[in-house]
C-alpha cells in the first residue's frame, strides 16, 4: 500500500521516532508499504533547514537531507499535478478551527486526488474526511 507522509511524521521519523504511534510505526515499518511524500512536504523541509530549526543538527546540507530521504528512508516524493491544484481548488477549508496552512491543504489535497491513506499528527486534518481523506491519525 502507498500511504503520504505528513511533513511532522517525516521529522518525527527522522529525528524523534517515539513521537509515532504503535499504529504508526506499524505502517512505516511494514516494508510492503510505499512511503510517500508530497513534493510540498519536501519544500516545507527544505525551508525547516534553512531557518536553522531542528533538522540542521542532523544534516550538513538539505541536499544530504533529501539524499537521506529518498535512499536511507526509501521515501518517494510525488510531483504536483493539474489534478491535486484541482482538487485543492475545491477543497473546503476547516474554518471553524482556523486552518489556513496552504501547504497543509495541498497536502491534503495530493492524499484525496491520490487515494492515498495519509498519516498526520495535525487534529485539524480530521474534518477533511468528509471530503475523502482517508486519514491515519497519529496520536502522541
Amino acid at each position: 500500500m502507498r500511504v503520504l507522509l505528513d511533513t511532522n511524521i517525516v521529522i518525527f521519523l527522522l529525528i524523534d521516532i517515539d513521537s509515532l504511534s504503535d499504529d504508526v510505526k506499524g505502517v512505516v515499518f511494514d516494508y510492503d508499504n510505499t512511503l510517500c511524500i508530497s513534493v510540498e512536504s519536501l519544500r516545507e523541509l527544505i525551508v525547516i533547514y534553512r531557518n536553522k530549526r531542528l533538522l540542521n543538527k542532523v544534516w550538513k546540507s538539505s541536499d544530504s537531507m533529501i539524499d537521506d530521504l529518498t535512499e536511507k528512508f526509501n521515501i518517494l516524493v510525488l510531483p504536483l499535478k493539474e489534478e491535486h491544484m484541482r482538487t485543492y481548488s475545491n477543497l473546503q477549508i476547516n474554518d471553524s478551527q482556523e486552518h489556513f496552512d496552504p501547504s497543509d491543504h495541498v497536502i491534503i489535497s495530493h492524499a484525496i486526488t491520490e487515494r492515498m491513506p495519509l498519516i498526520s499528527s495535525d487534529h485539524k486534518f480530521q474534518f477533511y474526511r468528509n471530503q475523502g481523506l482517508d486519514l491515519i491519525y497519529n496520536i502522541r
